[in-house]
């Protein structure tokens, strides 16, 4: 079901993208492919790559039926499949800046993302300016002629600010610059970046795609402008994922509409019942009326993702007797899969934003337990906080 009409819901396209049973044999899912070499059938094939796969760096069935996929959901002229999350951000950076370039990275981006602009990019060459994500039209007063690349991420990574992108592409496509947007929070169900003008779309589908806690990888899916020059690098850098993880990753896409959906529900029903919580001076959900980019997500967003962060009474302290107290939450880093997870949130980098919380920042992962138990579970933790 490559070409879908554009009318068929998202669960639809979603349960079909990417694959044709017929295409093998009628098997519902598509095989996983194991291979590094690729055999021709003559000497002339083989001098002139006639042929769809030369060697398994370059695809297999199994990673071309997720591009697919991928490139259904977002709309894209390609797809391309990473390692990690993170590998996903810096090679797009890598293919479009030199030596001498100016990037306008905003400021709450990824944590890991700064450390690769601080570090690597640094040693490249490239200057590296972080901008207010609240900035909007604004970014042209900060746009020079050496400006390449305008990047963007929103919901901002831990305090969920909300950007004006298309007031932000706009202004970057106006001066040259291409605008690369890191939409893990939304993934394309809820925001499809390149009907906005981003040029290049980014994912840690470790996250929601997968939907398990058990794969690391990237997608990054450009425009027709920019996937030629994008794909030269991710060739050159000879970059690939296994067939396992891409048939898993595949897998988590027939039902991540469906857990969207509740991860969803269960943050914003869970978000919005924190608001009336003792010990919680802050909630920082874009759904809630009372989110400074409320507005600005009910216009470009058509649902939520299911992370989240708190601000909570005291120090340090509290936040670590906070945390100890829970016991369906984990602790631990990343997001997007079944069960739910909380970190105290460290800001230590940031230039502009997450200067002025009144107290620790907990960044909650909703996953997909009954919210009546996690609301215990958070209702115990803030008690435990304040008895210290």
């Amino acid at each position: 079901m490559d070409k879908q009409p554009a009318k068929l819901g998202i669960n639809t396209r979603l349960a079909h993208s990417g694959y044709d049973p017929r295409d093998y044999h009628g098997f519902v899912n598509p095989p996983v492919v194991h291979a590094s070499t690729v055999l021709f059938p003559d000497a002339e094939t083989m001098a002139s790559h006639k042929q769809k796969y030369t060697y398994a760096t370059h695809g297999t069935p199994t990673t071309d039926a997720l591009c697919r996929a991928i490139d259904e959901l977002e709309g894209s002229a390609g797809t391309l499949l990473v390692p990690s999350g993170l590998v996903a951000v810096t090679v797009p950076l890598l293919a479009f800046l030199v030596p001498g370039d100016h990037l306008l990275m905003v400021d709450c981006c990824y944590g890991n993302t700064r450390h690769f602009c601080n570090t690597m990019l640094k040693q490249f060459g490239i200057e590296v300016e972080y901008y207010d994500p609240l900035i909007g039209a604004d970014i042209e007063k900060l746009i020079r002629p050496n400006t390449r690349v305008v990047f963007t991420e929103s919901p901002g990574s831990n305090t969920f600010e909300v950007q004006d992108i298309p007031a932000i592409v706009e202004k970057a496509h106006a001066a040259g610059a291409i605008v690369m947007m890191d939409n893990t929070w939304a993934t394309p169900i809820y925001f499809k970046a390149l009907d906005f003008g981003v040029d290049i779309s980014i994912h840690a589908a470790t996250k929601y795609p997968s939907g398990h806690s058990d794969i690391l990888m990237g997608t990054i899916s450009a425009n027709e402008k920019c996937f030629k020059k994008l794909d030269a690098a991710y060739t050159a850098l000879g970059l690939c994922v296994s067939g396992d993880d891409a048939y898993q990753i595949l897998r988590g896409l027939r039902t991540m509409g469906l857990r969207m959906e509740r991860h969803a529900q269960n943050a914003l029903e869970i978000a919005k019942w924190l608001e009336g919580q003792d010990g919680v001076v802050e909630v920082l959900h874009p759904g809630l009326e009372s989110h400074a980019g409320h507005a600005l997500w009910k216009r470009d967003f058509s649902g939520a993702g299911g992370v989240f962060s708190i601000v909570i009474d005291g120090s340090v302290k509290q936040a670590h007797a906070f945390l100890n107290a829970l016991r369906i939450f984990g602790l631990g880093y990343s997001w997007g899969g079944y069960e739910s997870l909380a970190l105290h949130v460290h800001l230590g980098g940031r230039v502009i934003t997450g200067q002025n919380y009144a107290g620790p920042l907990i960044r909650l992962q909703i996953g997909l337990e009954d919210t009546a138990d996690l609301i215990a579970d958070i209702k115990n933790a803030l008690a435990a906080a304040k008895a210290v």
